[in-house]
């Protein structure tokens, strides 16, 4: 079940949602395939600070943010990838690593890539490794205003290991 606030909020604002039950999964990739949905349609939230300040970078699960683009596009001096102790507070109803993408429940700046800003539906970790929300696009956008920017790209699969045909 998504977290008591999410589902409070998604409610209250009358926004059709469904929820994906699916085995426990830790990375972006695993819940894609667990789940069904196209790894570019299920949004990883990524903790970032932006001049020292907490913020969401949102991006499809196949896609890795590149810290250089998006503090172009931010315009800040500094971005960095903040580390769990620095955000699990944040998040008490959540799984560290499940945060949905709502960073106005949490006083959070959203930045999402272009590239997710192109789909339909989205779909994303709901509090916990073991479930998904997924809504439409629009309302995601409608309640959240995230920033739109292009900060990220497709996953490097051959400087990690993976075979390529």
């Amino acid at each position: 079940m998504p977290t008591k606030k999410l589902r409070e909020f998604l409610d209250g604002q009358g926004i059709k949602y469904v929820t994906v039950p699916h085995p426990v999964a830790y990375t972006a990739q695993e819940t894609a395939a667990l789940t069904h949905v196209l790894s570019q349609e299920l949004a990883k939230t990524v903790i970032v600070k932006v001049d020292g300040v907490l913020a969401m970078a949102v991006l499809p699960a196949s896609y890795e943010v590149d810290l250089s683009l998006l503090r172009a596009a931010t315009g800040a001096r500094t971005i960095s990838l903040a580390k769990e102790k620095e955000f699990k507070d944040q998040f008490p109803e959540c799984e560290i690593g499940a945060m949905p993408p709502f960073g106005n429940l949490y006083g959070m700046a959203v930045f999402v890539d272009e590239s997710l800003a192109k789909d339909r539906e989205v779909a994303f970790n709901a509090g916990s490794h073991n479930e998904l929300v997924r809504l439409s696009y629009d309302d995601f956008e409608r309640l959240v205003k995230p920033t739109v920017l292009k900060f990220s790209g497709l996953r490097d699969m051959e400087s990690r290991g993976a075979w390529h045909l």
